[in-house]
């Protein structure tokens, strides 16, 4: 039975008190608040006021019932002509028939043991009815709908009805048991006894006058009580904007708190090892390298501390960028510290940077550059336990210039001489905690450069990494070849799954080498999908479990009986392998003796061999838009062209192919992550959960509100540049704390 929510007469509140956060049983009564915090979580005044309608629908809009469609979701204007109740035979309980007119058309509406519809619904009675049309004996009707009795409202008692006719009805987000009626019964309650004169408002007087904003209170009240269409459209305006600049403040506050902070300024050197690092680079930098490394420099010479977010396509050389911005620390005599996501890449790292560095790395495969070259440290959980104490004696020394590592970095036993550049690889990977963790490791603030290969929407950089500085890699090295993407549709062409694998040989035959990614490690395990990428939340699936998805030991075994890849050397990597197995297989692939790869997505990142041109994924419709592309940049890396087949047994239609069409169309990482934001529904951007679910932005969407979201961060800027404590701006500080709960301050500062 759908909860009921009772009016009551409220408390009194002490003078001075913050209306917003007073405890809801104080205006609405302890039985009416005891529901709502039951059913919504609810249990302050802002709470709930702020607890808008998802949408609206208008009275005069609504289907008749003589056009009502099979199968869809209605709401009905009808008046109740006849009521009937019987004992059913075949369960317990009661059935309750109420037969309703909109005097074009009649319907039948069915209540099981629904005693409340029994005694409401009496014949002459006018209600909504919102529900699924249904057939049953031939027949269209509604079964157990939710409704909202008209005669009753006092507010709608007596109305005209062409006045009734163009009053939009707020539906608010509802759980089974409190339907959008009840919800609205109460917020109507809590409008006539709240103090909403005196709410303060969070906008700066002269931005509300500029944009024609009604005042907070008349906002409350037309957003939840609208008369017209116009009337919940402009206070949803004035909420959205509100929204916006409440979080582009708290961003602009923070990032003026950063600025605040004094780190040691790390000046570039006339002639140290970045210089010769240049000298001896066999290739020339991109435009765009250049001027990102320009801007590095010269943050890192300012004695107060760089916080800036560095986004490249796949194989766009954020690397060497941020390698030589490790290296002008070094020159100054602090150290860097990279930290990466896994120990595949990490590994990776190190190999690369000491290759990269040559002969200017202490350990260098060249020999050495004398005591002035830098010794290149890795620091992971799994090293030998000598190992692991000598990297950690040389990070806490000094010895070591450059310590790259995973979370081994952030344990408590591990200590830095002088830490003066944090780069973090793949940041959406980390927690604020644990980029803190090694922030606090450093005798002041660091610099810190983070970096993704996941391009990130304009909108969204301003809303989420507001407080960082952005840089963007958008063009590739020199030597980089395309890639092309075919999705291979198994439901419509069985046949192509041998084909894939003649492809494959021929690849290995031309000499050169092939990844194939599967979701599963085992036939026991749920899948190797990264947090946020898929999963039936993210992938629609319906039949979810109802098939068995490609793991790497069950593919493995395939393969090596599949004729077309007689006599091909086949090795799997996962994360569950022994970590020394894990590298011995790298290497093995990194060196051309194991031609074909079968892994999870454990090379999604930062694994570079050269000589792989093709990759299969099998099941592809299992990942999302972002990681399927991180994914194809693993080939092509070498000046050989690159292929990626994405591969689903999924029929045409499903919506999931829709994301595996998007991938194939494009390599423009910008333009798909505009589309995966769109095919995620938003997700909880300021939440953990990044795909799906309900995002915990109000009113303000970051693709659809780029407009919003420009100017309420250019107000932002000017309100905290004037007043960085925003001490002449309480109100608006206020919003920002009670907006930012810990979950999202800390998604804020991930960055």
């Amino acid at each position: 039975m759908t909860a009921e929510v009772k009016s009551a007469a409220p408390g009194g509140a002490a003078p001075g008190t913050n209306e917003l956060a007073l405890a809801l049983e104080r205006r609405i009564g302890k039985r009416s608040a005891a529901v709502i915090e039951k059913h919504l979580g609810i249990t302050t005044v802002g709470g709930l006021l702020n607890y808008f309608p998802r949408r609206y629908m208008n009275r005069g809009e609504l289907t008749p019932i003589s056009e009502v469609p099979l199968d869809e979701e209605v709401t009905l204007l009808a008046r109740v002509v006849s009521s009937s109740t019987r004992t059913m035979r075949a369960r317990k309980g009661t059935l309750t028939d109420v037969v309703v007119t909109d005097d074009a058309g009649t319907l039948k509406v069915s209540f099981f043991n629904a005693y409340r519809a029994k005694a409401e619904l009496l014949p002459g009675r006018r209600a909504l009815f919102s529900g699924r049309i249904s057939r049953y004996n031939g027949a269209l009707g509604l079964t157990n709908p939710d409704y909202q009795l008209l005669d009753e409202d006092p507010d709608l008692a007596g109305e005209d009805p062409e006045k009734l006719a163009a009053m939009p009805i707020p539906v608010y987000p509802a759980t089974a048991k409190l339907t959008s009626w009840s919800i609205h019964n109460v917020v109507k309650t809590l409008l006539d006894t709240a103090d909403l004169a005196a709410l303060p408002d969070p906008l700066p007087a002269d931005v509300a006058a500029r944009e024609k904003f009604l005042p907070v209170a008349d906002s409350y009240r037309l957003i939840h009580t609208p008369e017209t269409p116009a009337d919940w459209q402009r206070a949803r305006d004035r909420f959205r904007y509100q929204e916006a600049l409440v979080l582009q403040s708290a961003l602009a506050r923070r990032r003026a708190q950063l600025a605040a902070e004094e780190a040691t300024a790390r000046r570039p050197a006339a002639d140290g090892l970045l210089a010769a690092f240049d000298r001896q680079l066999p290739f020339t930098l991109t435009a765009g390298q250049s001027a990102v490394g320009k801007t590095l420099a010269a943050e890192l010479a300012r004695d107060s501390p760089m916080n800036r977010l560095l986004q490249g396509e796949v194989g766009s050389g954020k690397t060497i960028v941020a390698l030589r911005a490790m290296l002008q620390v070094v020159d100054a005599g602090g150290q860097a510290a990279l930290l990466a996501p896994t120990e595949v890449l990490a590994a990776q790292h190190f190999e690369s940077i000491r290759r990269t560095l040559g002969p200017l790395s202490r350990d260098g495969l060249l020999g050495g550059f004398g005591a002035d070259a830098v010794q290149v440290t890795l620091l992971t959980g799994s090293m030998p336990t000598a190992a692991r104490k000598q990297a950690m004696l040389d990070a806490a020394s000094g010895t070591a210039g450059i310590v790259i590592g995973t979370h081994a970095l952030l344990s408590d036993n591990v200590s830095f001489y002088d830490l003066g550049l944090i780069v973090v690889d793949e940041q959406h990977r980390f927690g604020v905690e644990q980029r803190d963790v090694l922030r606090s490791k450093a005798s002041k603030p660091p610099h810190l450069l983070v970096m993704t290969a996941t391009p990130i929407p304009r909108t969204v950089a301003m809303t989420v990494f507001g407080d960082l500085e952005t840089s963007v890699l958008d063009e590739l090295p020199a030597g980089r070849a395309p890639i092309t993407t075919h999705v291979v549709g198994l439901a419509e062409h069985p046949a192509w799954a041998t084909r894939v694998w003649t492809r494959s040989r021929e690849e290995v035959d031309a000499g050169h080498q092939v990844y194939v990614v599967c979701p599963k490690i085992g036939s026991d395990d749920d899948g190797d999908f990264s947090p946020g990428e898929a999963g039936p939340a993210d992938t629609d699936l319906e039949d979810s479990g109802a098939r068995e998805l490609a793991s790497v030991t069950g593919v493995v075994e395939l393969l090596r009986d599949e004729p077309a890849l007689a006599g091909v050397p086949v090795a799997p990597l996962h994360g569950r392998q022994d970590p020394v197995l894990k590298s011995e297989t790298m290497a093995s692939f990194t060196a051309n003796q194991t031609k074909l790869l079968v892994s999870t997505t454990v090379i999604e990142v930062g694994v570079d061999v050269h000589n792989a041109t093709l990759m299969v994924i099998l099941d592809a419709d299992r990942f999302g838009i972002s990681q399927l592309h991180q994914l194809r940049g693993r080939v092509g890396r070498g000046g050989l062209p690159g292929t990626c087949l994405l591969v689903t047994t999924l029929e045409p239609g499903h919506p999931s192919r829709r994301r595996l069409d998007a991938v194939a169309a494009t390599t423009d990482g910008f333009e798909l992550s505009q589309e995966d934001l769109k095919l995620r529904r938003e997700g909880d951007i300021l939440g953990a959960s990044q795909s799906g679910g309900r995002s915990t932005l109000k009113l303000l969407r970051v693709l659809e509100h780029e407009d919003v979201i420009a100017r309420a961060r250019q107000d932002a800027w000017t309100v905290v540049g004037g007043d960085p404590s925003l001490g002449s701006h309480p109100a608006l500080a206020a919003a920002i704390d009670d907006y930012l709960n810990p979950e999202k301050e800390a998604f804020l500062e991930r960055g």
